[in-house]
C-alpha cells in the first residue's frame, strides 16, 4: 500500500536530515509527486513504517496468563536493523550532501574573490589614470607662471650683476679710436676710480668698467 508524506515527516520518520531526503529524490532512489503545488514522497508502507508504531504493530497476540512483553515477534526484532540500516545510508547521502555543498562553497568564494580582485584592479587603474590627468593639469596651468617668474628673477639677476669689461671694450663700445680720446676717457675712469666709483675696479693693474651700468657717464 502506497501513500504520501512530506519530506519533513520521511525525514523524521527515518531519523535522517532533510537533506539527505531531497538527496535521495535528486539521485531517483525515492518516489515524489507534486499535489497542488507542494512536494509529497510516494512511500510503500510496507516497507517504511513509524517507528513509534513498530512495536505496537510487531506485537504478538497476548495470552491473558502470560505478560505482554515476554517474547517479541520475529518481525518486531527485524525493525531495529531495518532503522540501523536506513540509518547508516541516510549518513552517507547526508555526507554526500555536505560535501557536494562545500565543494560548491568553494568554487563560488574562488569565483566571488576573482570577481572582486578584477574589480580593485580596475579601481587601481582608474584611480591612477584620474591621478596622472589631474597631476598633468596642474603642471600646465603651473608651467606658465612658473616660468614668467623664473624669467623674471634671470632678468633680474642679470640686470644686477655687474659686466666687467676692459679698456679696449669700453673704447669699442664708445666708438673712441683716436689716441687722445682715449687717453682722455682713461684718465675719466681713473679719477672715477680714485673716488669710489663703483663702475670702476682695478684688478691686476688694469682698469674695468661695469658694462651693465651707465657706464657712459664717466666719459661726458
Amino acid at each position: 500500500m502506497e501513500k504520501l508524506m512530506k519530506p519533513a515527516e520521511y525525514a523524521k520518520e527515518l531519523g535522517i536530515s532533510r537533506q539527505a531526503v531531497y538527496a535521495k529524490i535528486k539521485r531517483g532512489i525515492l518516489t515524489a509527486k507534486d499535489v497542488e503545488g507542494k512536494l509529497y514522497i510516494v512511500v510503500d508502507t510496507d516497507e517504511v513504517e513509524p517507528k513509534s508504531d513498530a512495536p505496537k504493530t510487531a506485537q504478538p497476540a497476548k495470552p491473558q496468563t502470560k505478560p505482554a512483553a515476554s517474547k517479541p515477534s520475529p518481525r518486531a526484532e527485524a525493525v531495529p536493523q531495518k532503522d540501523y540500516e536506513a540509518l547508516l545510508a541516510a549518513k552517507d547521502e547526508t555526507i554526500a550532501v555536505l560535501k557536494g555543498t562545500v565543494k560548491d562553497l568553494k568554487k563560488s568564494n574562488k569565483q566571488i574573490t576573482t570577481t572582486l580582485r578584477g574589480e580593485i584592479d580596475l579601481l587601481k587603474e582608474a584611480f591612477h589614470e584620474m591621478r596622472t590627468l589631474y597631476v598633468q593639469q596642474i603642471e600646465q596651468k603651473s608651467a606658465p607662471e612658473a616660468i614668467d617668474v623664473m624669467t623674471e628673477e634671470v632678468t633680474e639677476v642679470q640686470e644686477n650683476t655687474p659686466q666687467w669689461a676692459g679698456m679696449k671694450k669700453l673704447f669699442k663700445a664708445l666708438n673712441v679710436k683716436k689716441q687722445k680720446e682715449k687717453e682722455k676717457v682713461l684718465k675719466q675712469v681713473k679719477k672715477a676710480w680714485k673716488s669710489g666709483d663703483t663702475r670702476v675696479m682695478k684688478q691686476e693693474g688694469k682698469f674695468k668698467v661695469d658694462m651693465q651700468s651707465d657706464y657712459w657717464e664717466l666719459v661726458k
